[in-house]
């Protein structure tokens, strides 16, 4: 029996017809391999959570939400929201902008504190917030004196919520404005446009899709931001419980409709920013 040389496989891999088989084989090989992987890990465990939560049916499912401590805890995380979102958006927006249209000493270190809650434990920026705002840190006795609460009161949720997501909308505009250049900014500049009317008229409009796309990510991660935020808040029920410390309380009360109810709704917060986020993806980033 004749046996090929290795050449012949070689010739015989390298016809188109071959190539467009292994090619078909291979591609639809990772694409079974990523469904089947998201199917275990990310569709069962959130099919469960709507399972869970509508097991006693949709009447069941609704009287978890005239709960007032649970109404609380919505309120207080739609409002947390609310707040970070916008000062996030307007430090996110001034630092992209220094750092990608100016040169200044110190920039490598500002672009190494924007990075640096990505890198902490949430854990560890909310103890950081205690040490520097709780009764025996650094400020407590200043603000017992003046009847100032940070630590396990609303301002601290805020902040410490602030502290983990403010890297987002920087961190979405830095490479956006970096990538688009100075050209038409000098352009307007030549023209006699002051500063503010170049950012404006210029530069605003040219990373808005980036911009709101920062804050989908910043908004998504403020409304189910938990290590931080529980250490700060001192779990006051109806007062400092957000939805995601809210839903511990429950679980951990062997209420589970009550849990997986309120987890639902946050699961559904995030399919809307997730949808938000696949539109500004599609219409957006296909202009620029």
């Amino acid at each position: 029996m004749a046996v090929l040389p290795t050449s012949a496989f070689a010739d015989l891999a390298s016809r188109p017809g071959q190539r467009t088989w292994l090619h078909a084989i291979v591609r639809w090989l990772f694409i079974t391999t990523s469904l089947g992987f998201l199917a275990a890990v990310l569709l069962a465990p959130l099919a469960t959570v709507f399972v869970m939560a509508l097991g006693r049916g949709i009447s069941a499912y609704l009287d978890n939400f005239r709960d007032p401590y649970t109404l609380a805890a919505i309120r207080l995380t739609l409002l947390t929201a609310a707040v970070v979102v916008p000062i996030n958006t307007v430090f996110g927006l001034a630092a992209s902008w220094a750092i990608a249209k100016f040169e200044f000493r110190g920039k490598s270190m500002l672009i190494t504190l924007i990075d640096l809650p990505l890198a902490v434990s949430p854990v560890i920026a909310g103890l950081l917030f205690v040490l520097l705002f709780g009764l025996q840190g650094w400020f407590g006795l200043w603000l017992q004196q003046h009847d100032i609460s940070i630590v396990f009161a609303l301002p601290g949720i805020m902040l410490a919520t602030m502290f983990v997501t403010f890297p987002y909308v920087a961190r979405e505009l830095i490479p956006l404005m970096e990538q688009l250049g100075n050209d038409e900014e000098e352009a307007a500049i030549t023209l006699g446009a002051g500063g503010w009317l170049t950012f404006f008229r210029v530069t605003l409009p040219k990373v808005r899709w980036g911009l709101v796309y920062g804050m989908v990510l910043c908004n998504s991660r403020a409304m189910g931001e938990f290590g931080a935020v529980s250490v700060v808040s001192g779990h006051v029920r109806g007062l400092t419980n957000t939805m995601p410390l809210h839903i511990e309380i429950l679980y951990n009360e062997y209420n589970f409709l009550g849990a997986f109810a309120v987890a639902s709704l946050l699961t559904l917060l995030a399919a809307v920013t997730l949808v938000v986020k696949t539109l500004i993806e599609r219409t957006g980033y296909r202009r620029h």
